[in-house]
């Protein structure tokens, strides 16, 4: 097979989280005595898609003129953040059931994602993750904060599963993502779950659901 490992990205691709952080967003600035439209509000968001936790609260420091040391900001959304995913997080409707398909045709697998140390451990405890993915789940602490669109995340996954980049399918749903991925050489799914294909458009593949990824024909390459 021309694939023999398959790597996922986690919030937005696995998990339904994106509520969580807009809420956990929309919470921090709120607290601040900052008030945004719903219009602003979602403008925000869509430029926050993807975007590790760093560089979200740069954005949203820049762009409520915000006093507050960035370093404060970056804890305080972590924490918000932590408290909403303990109960409030879900897979994708269909994960599971792919990920089904994935170990029938023997590929590895493995999770490479931007959430820092705090998320990633809620999400791995409220969900599970270890019996999907063993111990191969990735997150940005593994590789020294270095975010994506950069691909270190996904070359650093690639090197503990075994296999090289180029024999790796990786599913992502955000521009970045798409991004990192396709620089590790990998080849790219956009699932689009946040419903905006143009985030996706570098991808090679982009399906709206899990359904409509057919691996049987994508090993056949």
């Amino acid at each position: 097979m021309k694939y023999k490992a398959l790597i996922f990205d986690m919030d937005g691709t696995i998990i339904n989280s994106e509520h969580i952080w807009k809420k956990a967003t929309r919470d921090l600035i709120e607290s601040k005595g900052v008030v945004l439209s719903d219009e602003d509000h979602d403008k925000l968001n869509e430029r926050l898609k993807g975007l590790a936790i760093r560089a979200s609260c740069s954005i949203i420091k820049e762009e409520t003129a915000m006093e507050h040391a960035l370093e404060d900001l970056m804890r305080e959304k972590k924490q918000r953040a932590f408290d909403l995913y303990k109960n409030g997080i879900f897979f994708i409707e269909g994960f599971e059931d792919f990920h089904k398909q994935v170990l029938e045709h023997n590929l590895k697998t493995g999770i490479a994602t931007s959430a820092d140390d705090l998320t990633l451990q809620a999400a791995i405890g409220h969900l599970k993750l270890d019996k999907f993915f063993g111990e191969h789940i990735y997150g940005i602490s593994q590789v020294n904060e270095v975010y994506k669109p950069a691909p270190d995340i996904y070359l650093h996954t690639a090197a503990k599963l075994g296999i090289d980049p180029k024999e790796c399918i990786a599913i992502e749903d955000s521009h970045y993502g798409v991004q990192a991925a396709v620089n590790a050489g990998m080849f790219c799914i956009g699932i689009n779950t946040s419903k905006n294909r143009d985030n996706l458009k570098d991808a090679h593949l982009i399906v709206e659901s899990y359904d409509e990824i057919c691996l049987k024909s994508l090993l056949k390459h």
